[in-house]
């Protein structure tokens, strides 16, 4: 049996929420998990309705409001409002004059003594010209195909 999070708003935290629904200038997602925060509540002022009767007014699934549950009665409103950063973000290895250079490269002339670029030989390229540090012919590759580039 799912173990049950029961949510008790203080009245500050019932105004947030309500000013959070009736100004609508939210992401729909935190709209929608604050009338879930709302519906939920089993305080003075809240009508402590069950997840079911919850998912079917707002039109979303069940397990959405059992993960908001749990998330204020764990973490808090704040973190039940909005979602969790992504962990294994990683930045963008070449930004756009990075890119840009790698499309001149592979449009220009190809190093003497070569008919064509290679993915290793740009790569190198790059490196050598101090547009970065370093950089994988993986990397080269997946540029090329999103610029719809190829070197064949």
């Amino acid at each position: 049996m799912r173990k049950k999070y029961k949510v008790k708003l203080t009245p500050n935290q019932r105004k947030q929420l309500l000013k959070v629904v009736h100004s609508g200038k939210q992401k729909a997602k935190t709209i929608t998990h604050a009338q879930i925060l709302l519906q939920a509540n089993s305080g003075k002022e809240g009508p402590g309705l069950r997840a079911k009767a919850i998912a079917a007014s707002l039109n979303i699934h069940e397990r959405t409001v059992h993960r908001v549950r749990q998330s204020f009665a764990i973490d808090g409103l704040e973190t039940a409002l909005h979602r969790k950063k992504h962990r294994q973000y990683k930045p963008r290895k070449l930004d756009g004059d990075q890119e840009a250079h790698l499309v001149a490269l592979c449009c220009g002339v190809p190093p003497e003594g070569r008919k064509e670029w290679t993915l290793r030989l740009l790569s190198e390229r790059l490196v050598q010209l101090e547009v970065v540090d370093s950089i994988s012919r993986s990397t080269v590759h997946r540029t090329l195909k999103k610029m719809n580039l190829s070197l064949g």
